[in-house]
């Protein structure tokens, strides 16, 4: 997306972040998007309510109650391949507005025992979402616990759930440039505003899928280590079943994917940092290869999200729900159409999971 010098708005932390950049030089793209995201003053997480009609972008589980109420029906078979232990941890990354897991919770006292065995974790940064979470799930029968980091919930038994959390890692970008590989950076141009810099810090690593690409190629990278190492770390003693479902590709490939959303419309990364919603395409291949290199840790899929839910029964749970609930018919099929949707999120939407070694292929995702 072209960078609209009229449309450029001085937020309070493009005014920081250029005074940084002045004072100490470059800030490589994956910093300038964690200052984006999580900055304590600024940040877009730590200042806002993102989700919903009102904020900037709407998810899954705010179009349709049955998103996550498969997702918790889901969890409950998971529980069951992994032992049925007495105690499990039920953590969510990035939980929202809390309305996925509201909703699973709800599905899951269907299974009384495994709703009776639930300890439920959310990893969540915002203390604005925080509040908003712990008002979304005041009468959902489990009160959760809040960890800023997947590495803080205790140890034991896990089912995971993850959605659209993974592209909100902050990126590096690579650009093929004159003069080989550069590392994409973020600096201040004669008139004072931040512009994007392809030419400054060389690359030290290219992947190999993009060797012989032209010049212009971009290549964008999502750092998965932090997360895969969380993941082997609580799989290592403990069973554990994850489910992650993002947009993205299943194979990497270059390109540049970095994405930049405010009020529901899309504007370029530079121009109103800490107020839009930073993004990247998920690289499913990039991050099951991650997830892969822990010992112990097996991966399914990915496969596109309406393949998932379209196992999991969502077509049929929908209409049972529209002959429940007729005056809200139009709505119910509206939603699921939409989370279905070939065009659209069906298949731009993809699913990997993530389990123990010695444990079966996760519902929903076994090879057929």
């Amino acid at each position: 997306m072209s960078y609209d010098a009229a449309a450029r708005r001085d937020t309070p932390l493009a005014k920081k972040l250029i005074a940084q950049i002045r004072a100490r030089g470059p800030l490589v793209l994956k910093d300038y998007m964690t200052a984006c995201l999580q900055d304590p003053e600024h940040g877009y997480y730590r200042t806002r309510e993102a989700i919903g009609g009102a904020g900037d972008f709407v998810t899954a589980p705010e179009i349709s109650q049955i998103f996550g109420e498969l997702i918790g029906l889901w969890s409950a078979i998971a529980w069951q391949q992994i032992g049925s232990p007495h105690r499990v941890n039920l953590i969510e990354l990035g939980p929202g507005r809390g309305t996925l897991m509201q909703d699973a919770l709800r599905a899951a006292r269907l299974v009384p025992a495994f709703a009776a065995a639930l300890e439920v974790h959310l990893v969540e940064s915002s203390e604005t979402l925080r509040a908003i979470q712990a008002r979304t799930l005041a009468d959902a029968g489990k009160r959760p616990e809040w960890h800023a980091a997947l590495s803080n919930v205790p140890s034991g038994p896990a089912i995971i759930l993850v959605n659209e959390f993974l592209d909100a890692l902050a990126v590096d970008q690579l650009v093929r440039g004159p003069n080989g590989w550069r590392l994409r950076a973020v600096t201040v141009d004669a008139q004072g505003h931040l512009q994007f810099d392809d030419d400054t810090l060389p690359a030290s690593e290219v992947p190999a899928y993009a060797a012989a690409a032209a010049p212009g190629t971009v290549v964008t990278l999502p750092d998965y280590a932090e997360l895969a190492a969380a993941l082997g770390c609580l799989g290592r003693d403990h069973p554990l079943a994850a489910l992650f479902i993002d947009y993205g590709h299943a194979a990497s490939a270059a390109g540049d994917t970095l994405q930049a959303v405010r009020a529901h419309y899309y504007e370029h990364p530079l121009t109103s940092p800490g107020e839009a919603d930073l993004t990247a395409h998920v690289d499913f291949e990039d991050f099951r290869t991650r997830v892969l290199a822990q010992q112990g840790l097996a991966a399914d899929g990915p496969k596109t999200q309406g393949e998932f839910l379209g196992a999991l029964g969502i077509v049929e749970r929908g209409s049972r729900l529209m002959a429940l609930n007729p005056a809200k018919a139009g709505e119910i099929e509206a939603g699921v159409a939409r989370l279905l949707s070939p065009q659209g999120m069906g298949t731009r939407f993809k699913v990997l999971g993530v389990r123990g070694a010695g444990q079966p292929p996760l519902p929903g995702l076994e090879q057929r």
